[in-house]
């Protein structure tokens, strides 16, 4: 497919589902770019609207810069040609410009600007953090609202004018007024995506505050089931959304909160269970326990 510009990145990205695909490991947790490469294969024969490599379902936060970048380079070989593969850039102010650059030489059409590593900042701080990435790279940037990068209305204002490139909001904490401000003050001027854990949970209110697309982690091991309950949502068909809800999602979510860090886990799990292993997840995370496991394997049976 050609380069995006930034705008026409955010015109593909807005109006159809997104994926997060899991990074592939060997037994001894390093990449395993074979296996990585035929899970993407297989997730980009699928009507997606996007990848994003190395995110946080793909365990961006356990990669160091250079995995990162190899794994972007991956994805970008592998579907960039047909499905726009966006990267991630975390950590420092220094280590996201890194992120940024290497994503950019890659090939990639955007980048998913994540929080930055742990330090506290007022809005004055995350201001030139962003505008420091933004500056740094030509590609489309989107900024994801949680944990220590809570951006108000008005700083995504500021940087929206600032920065032409700034083209998304992602929102991870569930702040409906937040999310409403943001909005109506930034209306089209931005594209708006769900990032809580199991998007799909808060996917039809959300789409009223205009979040018209969303990250789906569960699109990694049923994709036609993530793909179908967003199109449900996209018709506003709540009868079809709960349904799913109670189905799937609901009995998923309960599997999910027994360990703490299983919504990464949970997905590489989902892909044991279908057959597709991608290996383990990297510590402080922790494997599936084997009940829990035959739990998902039994549940996406009735989905399958």
């Amino acid at each position: 497919m050609a380069k995006l510009s930034p705008q026409e990145l955010a015109n593909t990205l807005k109006d159809g589902l997104l994926s997060f695909p899991v990074t592939s490991f060997d037994a001894e947790l390093q990449f395993d770019e074979e296996n990585y490469r035929k899970h993407l294969a297989w997730q980009a024969s699928y009507p997606v609207a996007g990848l994003f490599a190395a995110g946080g379902t793909g365990e961006g936060f356990s990669l160091t810069p250079a995995e990162s970048a190899r794994v972007v380079r991956a994805a970008v070989e592998e579907v960039g040609s047909t499905v726009p593969v966006l990267a991630s850039a975390g950590g420092s102010t220094a280590q996201a410009i890194e992120n940024a650059k290497a994503a950019e030489a890659a090939g990639a059409e955007g980048i998913l600007l994540l929080p930055p590593y742990l330090t506290e900042a007022d809005q004055g701080g995350l201001i030139d953090h962003v505008s420091a990435v933004c500056s740094a790279t030509s590609l489309g940037v989107i900024i994801y609202n949680r944990a220590n990068a809570i951006y108000k209305d008005t700083t995504v204002a500021t940087l929206a004018d600032r920065h032409e490139n700034l083209i998304g909001f992602k929102d991870g904490v569930g702040d409906l007024e937040h999310d409403a401000r943001v909005y109506a003050k930034l209306g089209d001027r931005l594209f708006y995506l769900g990032g809580l854990p199991t998007a799909e949970t808060f996917a039809l209110p959300l789409l009223q505050l205009g979040m018209s697309t969303y990250s789906s982690a569960m699109y990694n091991f049923v994709p036609q089931f993530a793909l179908d309950f967003y199109q449900d949502v996209r018709n506003n068909d709540r009868v079809a959304v709960n349904q799913k809800l109670n189905e799937f999602v609901i009995p998923y979510l309960d599997i999910r909160d027994r360990v703490k860090g299983y919504a990464v886990s949970i997905v590489k799990g989902g892909l044991d269970a279908i057959g597709r292993s991608a290996g383990g997840v990297r510590p402080p995370l922790q494997n599936m326990a084997e009940q829990d496991l035959a739990d998902l394997k039994a549940l996406i049976a009735r989905v399958s």
